[in-house]
């Protein structure tokens, strides 16, 4: 498809004006919800615990963060990140090479690894769609960065930190961590 070109969307994204100024798609996937990948993009993604499973302990949620932190800056740069007992948000931009589906495959399935042999845990462990958005202005990142921030905090207004939380206000800063924003 090339640029501007509405012939090959959806009647309900027939409004050309907004995806002009996008690259081409390269590749859009499905479970229930289509998830649109587009080489370069910045994505606010969530998922969730499988109905069947028990809140994250503390000593989970630690194991998860380690695994959604370990490739960042290899394979992708993260923006902000937060574990919470029954899900996990983040903002993150794929390096080029790696695809959005990959990367939620890998921190999903080594998550779910991990939490199994070190925690007991039996059956899947996250459900198996994911909620991702691409972030497609400045201000949409920043209001999608202070969504993470705040998350904790109005789940449980009482919190003065919380562990679970990331977030980093340049690529190369090396982030902060768990103070209320």
């Amino acid at each position: 498809m090339r640029r501007g070109d509405c012939s090959r969307v959806s009647p309900r994204l027939q409004a050309c004006g907004r995806l002009q100024s996008f690259r081409v798609i390269t590749r859009i996937r499905y479970h229930r919800l289509p998830h649109w990948e587009h080489d370069g993009s910045t994505y606010f993604i969530t998922w969730r615990l499988e109905r069947t499973q028990q809140a994250l302990s503390q000593n989970e949620r630690t194991i998860v963060m380690s695994v959604l932190r370990h490739f960042d800056e290899q394979r992708f740069r993260l923006h902000a990140l937060v574990v919470m007992d029954d899900h996990v948000h983040l903002v993150v931009t794929p390096f080029p090479g790696w695809r959005l589906g990959q990367l939620l495959h890998t921190w999903k399935s080594y998550s779910s690894f991990l939490l199994q042999r070190t925690t007991g845990r039996r059956g899947p462990v996250w459900q198996i769609d994911s909620y991702d958005r691409i972030v497609r202005t400045a201000s949409e990142l920043a209001e999608k960065i202070r969504y993470i921030r705040r998350n904790p905090f109005l789940r449980w207004p009482e919190l003065a930190e919380y562990p679970w939380l990331w977030w980093s206000n340049t690529p190369y800063d090396g982030g902060r961590s768990g103070l209320r924003a």
